[in-house]
């Protein structure tokens, strides 16, 4: 049980001090990294975890996925700036190969851990739609999972939110070279799909 369901926060940055001084749930996890943007957004983009370069810098999406993120909003004609970000887990979960800290994917009994956590930020930060960027941020959405393939690209209510699902775009960084062009596509085809139904909201 996290320690914030023993002392329900007032708001977001009481939250935010909570998951901060909590220990990791995942392995090998050093530092909370918390979600950023404005209070009230039309759009709040939810991802699996922090990886390496947001544990290192304390920010959400700055990393390879990141990049391909700010990218593809741009593309869709979305300001990050006026967009929240988060993850559904809040810590970097890896295995050490040498020098290197290799991505580990978190359990779904993890994700159930920090999702008490999720919920109440979204509480607090209010978007309009939240879009599920992957299966994991789904799963911490819904309480169940919720795959991608069958849901994408739909205006659905999870947990009470308004809710959209798209890829990772990790998955796009994972892809073989030759399919990336298509699916790259249908990415930033789902986010301004994802913008147009959150102004209609």
């Amino acid at each position: 049980m996290p320690i914030s369901e023993r002392a329900v926060p007032r708001s977001l940055a009481a939250l935010n001090r909570l998951i901060a001084a909590a220990p990791p749930m995942v392995t090998g996890g050093t530092r909370a990294v918390l979600g950023e943007g404005p209070l009230r957004p039309r759009l709040a983009f939810v991802g699996e975890q922090p990886g390496d370069q947001e544990d290192l810098q304390g920010r959400p999406f700055v990393g390879p996925a990141g990049q391909l993120l700010d990218r593809a909003m741009r593309e869709a004609g979305i300001e990050r700036r006026q967009t929240y970000v988060t993850n559904a887990v809040k810590h970097f979960k890896f295995e050490p190969r040498g020098q290197r800290r290799l991505h580990a994917r978190p359990t779904a009994g993890e994700v159930k851990r920090y999702r008490w956590w999720l919920e109440r930020e979204l509480d607090f930060v209010r978007p309009k739609l939240v879009v599920a960027l992957g299966a994991t941020a789904a799963l911490a959405l819904a309480g169940k999972t919720m795959p991608v393939a069958a849901n994408r690209g739909h205006l659905l209510t999870l947990a009470g939110r308004p809710a959209f699902i798209t890829i990772h775009p990790s998955f796009l960084l994972r892809m073989p070279e030759e399919d990336r062009a298509p699916a790259w596509k249908a990415f930033t085809a789902d986010l301004k799909q994802a913008h147009a139904l959150s102004a209609a909201l």
